[in-house]
Formats: C-alpha cells, sequence, structure tokens
C-alpha cells in the first residue's frame, strides 16, 4: 500500500471566541479555509480558568455536524431542543445541527487543567434542513486500542484495527483517531486514497511522516496528507499525541456566516432572517 506524503503543514493561530475564550484555531484561518469537508478545528485549554471559564453562550448552528472532545476539565451543554448535559474527561458531545439549533457550551473546571477540542464537518445540501440531533458519548463508549510497542489509539469515528467509534451515520464518512505514540514507535493506518486526511499533533516531540521524508511534524503544528492508502509515521526521541482526522470531501460550493454554513448566499440570507424574526428554530 502506497504511504501517503505530507502536502503542506500549517500552525494554528492564537483567536478569542465565544465570550471570551482563548483558542488555538487550525482552521479556518488566511493560511487554511477549510480541508473538505472538515470546516473548522479548534484546540481550547490553559492551566488559567479565565482563559476559558467565559465559555459560549448561545449562539445559532446551521448545516454542519459538530463534535466536541474534551481531554481535562468539563464542559456543560444547553440547547433550544430543551437539551443540557455534561461532558468530562475523555467525553464527546455530538450535534447534527442540521436545520438549526441555538445552544450554549460553558467550561466548569475552575481548578486544573482545561484541555479539548471542537470541531466541525459540513452536511451536504441534501440533509442541511434535518431535524437537529444531540448526544454525548462517554469515555467508555469509546473504544481503545493499546499495541504491543505501547502506543494508544481511541477510535473516535470511523474503524481501526476492528474497532468501530460511536461516532457513525455521518455522510462523510470521517475517521476520527486520538493516537498517542512513545517515543521511536511506528504507526500505519489506512485511508482511503479519496479521502481528505491530516493530523494535528497537541502534545509532545517530532514526528518523521515517512521513513524517507524530511518533513517533521511537533506539536501545534497540522499536516495534511495527499495521495496514497496509508498515514505511516515514526515518533524520534519523544513521545507525542495527535488527532487523525479523513472523510469524504463533500465537493459542493460553501456559504457560511459564523457557524451557519449552507450552499448559497440566499440560504445564509435565510437564515439570519429567521434569527432576526425568531423563526430560526420552533
Amino acid at each position: 500500500m502506497k504511504p501517503r506524503i505530507v502536502n503542506a503543514t500549517y500552525t494554528p493561530q492564537a483567536v478569542v471566541d465565544g465570550a471570551g475564550v482563548k483558542l488555538k484555531r487550525c482552521m479556518p484561518t488566511p493560511n487554511l479555509d477549510y480541508l473538505d469537508p472538515f470546516l473548522l478545528l479548534d484546540q481550547f485549554g490553559s492551566n488559567d480558568p479565565h482563559d476559558y471559564l467565559a465559555g459560549f453562550p448561545m449562539h445559532p448552528h446551521r448545516g454542519i455536524e459538530t463534535i466536541t472532545y474534551i481531554i481535562e476539565g468539563e464542559m456543560h451543554h444547553k440547547d433550544s431542543q430543551g437539551n443540557t448535559g455534561k461532558i468530562g474527561k475523555g467525553e464527546l458531545q455530538w450535534i447534527t445541527c442540521g436545520r438549526g439549533l441555538i445552544h450554549e457550551e460553558m467550561p466548569r473546571s475552575r481548578v486544573g487543567k482545561m484541555l479539548g477540542f471542537h470541531f466541525w464537518i459540513n452536511m451536504p445540501g441534501n440533509m442541511k434542513m434535518t431535524p437537529p440531533v444531540y448526544r454525548e458519548i462517554r469515555a467508555a463508549d469509546i473504544p481503545e486500542i493499546t499495541g504491543e510497542e505501547g502506543f494508544r489509539v481511541k477510535v473516535i469515528a470511523g474503524e481501526y484495527e476492528d474497532k468501530i467509534g460511536p461516532i457513525a451515520e455521518i455522510a462523510a464518512n470521517p475517521l476520527i483517531l486520538d493516537v498517542a505514540l512513545p517515543q521511536e514507535t511506528s504507526f500505519s493506518c489506512p485511508v482511503r486514497p479519496s479521502q481528505t486526511a491530516f493530523i494535528y499533533a497537541y502534545v509532545g516531540g517530532g514526528f518523521a511522516p515517512q521513513k524517507y521524508d524530511d518533513v517533521k511534524i511537533t506539536a501545534l503544528k497540522c499536516a495534511e496528507f495527499r495521495d496514497g492508502e496509508t498515514i505511516d509515521i515514526r515518533t524520534e526521541e519523544t513521545a507525542i499525541r495527535f488527532l487523525l482526522m479523513a472523510a469524504d470531501p463533500l465537493e459542493e460550493p460553501i456559504a457560511r456566516h459564523e457557524a451557519i454554513v449552507m450552499n448559497t448566499a440566499d440560504e445564509i440570507e435565510q437564515a439570519l432572517f429567521e434569527i432576526k424574526s425568531g423563526l430560526f428554530v420552533s
């Protein structure tokens, strides 16, 4: 099987979003708008609660799948559909936003470290107005694989080593893995040649995408891969932890306004009219 090579690397930007949450944003940025069908990838977290406690008060979503993954800390949720809940260490929140909902996500960790990710996956145009669905996924329901060399892989979506992640039935067929590798460890993951694929490294030292590739990826870097059927990497003298993400590109036009993503500007204008008129959610 042909290994993929790195097409480009990106460094996240420091941004402030919500009511004052400090984030590391991989996309969208001036250097990377999106990697179809992935539209947004934010890393949030700090040892200082002042960096995140303001949270994300009520705001609308339409036309996307949103996933929040907590590594450390706790996030509380409330939305216009009447859903309430909280997710903690190792847990997931997954929302099929469809035709729309208004929600808030508020961190509750006043001491210790907060660390997690929020990402959006686009929905095809013929599904953007489906009813919204809210789900919470507990840590025990996320399969984890431990390899002989000591690596750990959490299967969030898709399939790896015969383990199937709890996030399923998304049109883009995503593969989402949280991978922790010790030093001097090899790792390989099959990825369909037609899929968009990238790695976001968030803890640790460097790794090489291939043994013959002089590109080195370090923590707080995103590496986009092209061509090939596998992603093969090997860590160097330090351990590393990263998200591996792949999915089928939708190849549809994208129009967006903040957290509303549709196919045309007219559809965006309609959504904004509904929000202003109080018609956005039933």
